[in-house]
């Protein structure tokens, strides 16, 4: 590909992008939308930071692990008890960072 080439992909790469990002901006009214549309799309955010968070946990190198021994199951398992517990999401990533340091740092996990 030449220059012109790459920049013709970029600049039609970020035009589609800018339309689709825009496409519910861009009427004037709301658009109608079924009730059971708008219940799904509640739960939009979990299900996307499920499937980028559980590959980390239970994948090393697009293998998944073989031994329990592994330092992001438990701080996994500590962060969703401690959310559980305490419902606060500082906390959450405190205990989960803590569980890893301590396993990875004075086990060598």
């Amino acid at each position: 590909m030449t220059g012109w080439d790459t920049a013709l992909a970029i600049l039609g790469l970020a035009v589609i992008t800018v339309l689709t990002r825009s496409f519910f901006l861009i009427p004037e009214r709301e658009l109608p939308m079924p009730a059971w549309l708008r219940e799904a799309l509640r739960y939009a955010p979990l299900a996307a930071l499920c499937a980028v968070v559980a590959p980390e946990i239970v994948l090393t190198q697009g293998q998944l692990i073989h031994t329990w021994q592994d330092a992001r199951l438990f701080a996994a398992a500590a962060g969703a008890l401690w959310f559980w517990w305490r419902r606060g999401i500082l906390g959450t990533i405190v205990c989960g960072t803590a569980v890893m340091l301590t396993l990875r740092l004075g086990l060598g996990w």
